[in-house]
């Protein structure tokens, strides 16, 4: 047998790589999608309401207790983060429907929303005629409520934008929670995201947060301070959440009335409730009103429906795994809570 031939058969596995790499780039190719409704598109559908989404997503939480609250039944269609499980955010079941990759995707007869703070608004309007009203008749306090639900909303590169929002204060304390989380993931896993994810550097951070694992964060000086600065952020936020709960006399953001204010910051307390930090912001000498503000957020029906009839087994094994690491490490313990003099 010739040298070409050797050669040509030695290369050939590698050259079937490459096509079946170039073949499923294109099969998961993305583009950015804007935000709201997009009456032009239309996807396959089985019920009126239908969502994408995912158990941990803060933003599914968010859509899911809406649509809870005004009664709105939908089709479940869960989509694994690799967090959950996979990288099912990056492969065409979802990239058939919301080409920028993300959960969750409110359809509303085949027609997409895009964006949870968009898919609340949208579906607080389509709301049912004896669902409660969400929104507020008065223009100053709906002004107020939008306020307050861009102040809990994620925004654009929301870990070098923690001072804008709450939402945007929260994925850098979610962090333990991504390292313990992963800890059940296998490495071919995460390894699907660093051959077809848009954003690389996410995959990345997954592979060395795996690698490193929880009991090493502390000593990981990037993490370390962001998830800093992310805490300190955050207090602000629930400073003035305190200051306008002991202003309202609640027990609502806004009063009497429940609104989608009150929706979207029920998930960014579950956030800190999932990553075992919300003793660190929240007790009955530490922001009572808000302390009690939670309390009765997790009495409503809405969050059984919509968030612990969503628990997923991942969740609460980080959840309990952060605490565990805690317990061990006072290292750890003081990167993620902050000294006692800081709270």
């Amino acid at each position: 047998m010739s040298s070409l031939v050797v050669a040509g058969l030695s290369a050939a596995p590698a050259v079937g790589l490459i096509v079946w790499w170039l073949i499923e780039s294109r099969k998961r190719m993305r583009h950015s999608v804007a935000p709201g409704y997009h009456g032009e598109l239309e996807f396959p559908h089985d019920e009126p309401f239908e969502l994408y989404h995912n158990a941990l997503s803060l933003c599914s939480m968010k859509t899911r207790v809406c649509l809870a609250e005004l009664g709105i039944a939908y089709k479940s269609h869960h989509i694994d983060l690799i967090e959950t499980g996979a990288y099912e955010n990056i492969r065409p079941k979802l990239l058939d429907v919301n080409p920028g990759g993300t959960v969750p995707v409110l359809l509303h007869h085949g027609h997409p929303i895009y964006e949870s703070h968009e898919q609340i608004r949208y579906a607080a309007k389509c709301a049912p005629a004896d669902a409660p009203s969400l929104v507020p008749g008065e223009p100053a306090l709906r002004e107020e409520m939008e306020q307050w639900v861009d102040r809990s909303s994620l925004t654009t590169d929301p870990l070098k934008n923690a001072e804008k929002s709450a939402g945007n204060a929260v994925p850098g304390l979610t962090l333990p929670l991504f390292c313990t989380m992963i800890e059940k993931i296998s490495y071919w896993r995460i390894a699907e995201g660093l051959l077809f994810h848009f954003d690389k550097m996410r995959p990345m951070m997954f592979m060395l947060l795996k690698l490193r694992g929880i009991g090493k964060l502390a000593g990981m000086a990037p993490v370390a301070k962001l998830i800093g600065r992310s805490r300190r952020a955050l207090d602000v936020h629930l400073d003035a959440l305190e200051a306008r709960l002991e202003k309202s006399g609640g027990p609502w953001i806004l009063g009497d009335s429940f609104t989608l204010a009150d929706v979207s910051w029920l998930v960014i307390f579950e956030r800190l409730r999932q990553a075992n930090t919300e003793d660190v912001f929240l007790s009955g000498t530490l922001r009572p009103q808000t302390t009690a503000y939670w309390e009765r957020l997790k009495s409503r029906p809405s969050y059984v429906e919509a968030i612990l009839s969503h628990s997923h087994p991942l969740i609460e094994f980080g959840r309990s795994r952060i605490g565990k690491a805690k317990a061990e490490s006072p290292a750890l313990r003081e990167c993620l809570e902050g000294s006692a003099a800081n709270g």
